[in-house]
């Protein structure tokens, strides 16, 4: 190698593999060889590649900072460079990553030899790497086979702000029945355009991943095309931004026909923008004799097909709009008033109607729980009866492909005479959820219908700060578990209705 490298004045590099047969051959030039995809050699998040690569160096510089990026991002089992002098082989150095780093050092640094003298077995060494790494990964039984993830935050805003965002992200994973291993903030000055985070940090996340076995990323912000691509190259983990763990979190959950559409709409609609992801988006499929002009290329042919399934889809949600409408104008000709259950997510909607109608609408403590519409009749004391009507929570940057494909299932608010706003009071950021329901309402356009203020979950705080929370916020209290805390929510309730309500 040595010889070769020498004559033809480029770095010269083989992949091995763990028996010692040659995996690929890479030709460099002067100062660096690009090691291929390796797609096809195993890539589980937790474990080294299995490959060990050795190249030569031309120059005076020994181990490159891009040798060690090499070695972290792509989970070698080790990186060897041979010095080159004069066409023949020098000194051999080797490095590799360290399970615990020391004074903050991701890999371990050995000790120089000649090619001819080196001592020891490699794969006994690499062996006793994979068995230290292995020894942070929590056991197979324990996970049963879920995701593991990191969730990563980067942000220009404070500490605190990152820090309340990254709790409600650890509640959306739980919702999706995936792992957390760990969970990493960055705050900067200026977000990077193509790794939105540092290369630093990234860095940091791969050795992360190694030792906790994680084979998902998880981003708090949206993630451009661009920065999905680069992070997946480098790190060679799935990559999944806050919007796609929503989209995903609601596919899993809808279950009427109407609520399948919607999601798909969204889906499709985050999709399209990301198709030049794939590797073989260029490749040409219809040219040639018979077609006209280049033929259009796979890109182009999917983005045709998820056009024209949207159009489907919006055809098929009108029809669904126009049976909701007319759905409404028959419980319009019975002559009930309509109340409406909104709230931040995991507020207790569902519970609440549960425990108002005898119901046993699913209702556990996760975020989007339930995403169906769902109305009950309710009969007040002194024979008053109302439609009441469950609908999907809110949460903060509720991705704008959700908003447009539920725009048929939010039609219900518009026809309730009062909205009942549910609120978690034993949240400690409920009045941030407040604030972000309220903005919500008036971006639907529903701010003008009449409001009544439900502090839900007494049972969890002290009396004393609710009694000073809803004085200062003007509500009633519940506790949705125990139907014996709802008369004065039953009698607020029932005046402002009948007060709104227009037969």
């Amino acid at each position: 190698m040595a010889e070769i490298s020498g004559e033809l004045n480029q770095q010269l590099g083989v992949l091995l593999t763990r028996s010692g047969e040659v995996e690929s051959v890479i030709l460099g030039d002067h100062r660096q060889i690009v090691i291929p995809v390796l797609s096809h050699v195993r890539s589980a998040g937790g474990r080294l590649k299995g490959l060990r690569c050795v190249h030569t160096h031309l120059g005076e510089e020994e181990i490159s900072q891009d040798d060690l990026m090499d070695l972290l991002f792509l989970r070698l089992d080790l990186m060897a460079v041979i010095m080159v002098r004069k066409g023949l082989p020098d000194k051999l150095h080797t490095v590799h990553l360290v399970p615990n780093p020391g004074q903050g050092e991701n890999w371990h640094f050995l000790p120089p030899v000649a090619p001819s003298a080196q001592r020891g077995d490699v794969r006994e060494l690499i062996t006793s790497l994979e068995q230290e790494f292995a020894k942070h990964r929590p056991i197979k039984d324990v996970d049963k086979g879920l995701d593991r993830a990191i969730l990563v935050s980067v942000t220009t805003s404070s500490k605190a702000k990152a820090e309340e965002s990254m709790d409600e992200l650890c509640e959306l994973v739980r919702s999706a029945d995936v792992q957390v291993a760990e969970t990493v903030i960055q705050r900067r000055h200026k977000i990077n355009p193509k790794f939105i985070l540092g290369k630093g940090k990234l860095s940091e996340i791969m050795l992360l991943a190694l030792r906790h076995n994680a084979n998902l990323l998880i981003f708090d912000q949206e993630l451009n095309p661009t920065q999905v691509n680069s992070i997946t190259s480098y790190t060679d983990l799935r990559v999944v931004d806050r919007t796609q763990l929503i989209l995903d979190i609601f596919a899993s959950r809808a279950l009427s026909r109407e609520g399948r559409l919607q999601i798909e709409m969204a889906q499709l609609k985050y999709l399209k923008p990301r198709l030049g992801l794939r590797d073989d988006s260029l490749s040409r499929l219809t040219g040639g004799i018979g077609g006209r002009g280049p033929g259009e290329t796979k890109l182009e042919i999917d983005r045709r097909r998820i056009n024209d399934r949207i159009t489907r889809l919006n055809n098929e949600l009108k029809k669904v709009s126009e049976e909701r409408y007319r759905r409404r104008s028959r419980r319009r000709k019975k002559d009930l008033p309509v109340i409406s259950l909104v709230g931040y997510t995991n507020a207790g909607k569902s519970t609440l109607l549960n425990s108002l109608t005898q119901s046993s609408i699913l209702a556990e403590d996760k975020l989007f729980a339930t995403l169906d519409p769902t109305s009950r009749r309710l009969r007040f004391p002194e024979d008053v009866e109302v439609i009441i009507t469950d609908t999907v929570g809110f949460i903060r940057h509720l991705p704008d492909e959700l908003m447009q494909a539920f725009k048929a299932t939010l039609e219900e608010l518009h026809e309730a005479d009062l909205l009942i706003h549910v609120i978690d009071i034993s949240n400690p950021r409920y009045v941030d959820q407040m604030t972000v329901v309220e903005d919500i309402l008036r971006d639907l356009d529903l701010d003008d219908i009449a409001q009544l203020k439900v502090f839900n979950k007494i049972d969890l705080v002290d009396p004393d700060y609710v009694e000073d929370q809803v004085r200062m916020h003007e509500g009633v209290t519940i506790s949705a578990l125990n139907p014996a805390t709802f008369a004065q929510f039953l009698a607020e309730a029932k005046r402002r209705v009948l007060k709104e309500w227009q037969p």
